[in-house]
């Protein structure tokens, strides 16, 4: 049974920081594409960042410079860090598993930005 389980959302201040952590299992995590979305009230699901096997990455431009992605192998964990945190940045964060026809989501986790 495969679960991703994402943890470290919630209320921050706008210019303020959060980590996100995405658990695996049940899954080869190594071999698999691991993403971060987000998903706003009214707005479509969109992706955040990705991070390839190898450690590749990429982002979406609202996002670069402001939130790194990482994963640990061993731990079957990839993470997210976010800086800078804008109330834009305010969604439900959803953590992706994709290999081919293989495509796993979380539960979400909210984040909450705010003064």
């Amino acid at each position: 049974q495969v679960q991703l389980v994402e943890s470290g959302g919630g209320l921050v201040q706008p210019g303020g920081s959060l980590r996100l952590s995405c658990a695996a299992s049940g899954i080869a995590f190594s071999v698999y594409v691991m993403g971060w979305y987000r998903q706003a009230p009214g707005k479509q699901r969109e992706l955040v960042a990705r991070i390839i096997s190898g450690g590749g990455t990429n982002y979406a431009d609202s996002v670069k410079g402001r939130f790194t992605i990482s994963r640990d192998n061993a731990k079957n964990t990839v993470y997210l860090q976010m800086n800078s945190l804008k109330p834009d940045d305010t969604a439900v964060y959803y953590c992706n598993a994709l290999l081919g026809v293989h495509d796993y989501w979380g539960q979400g986790t909210q984040v909450t930005v705010s003064s």
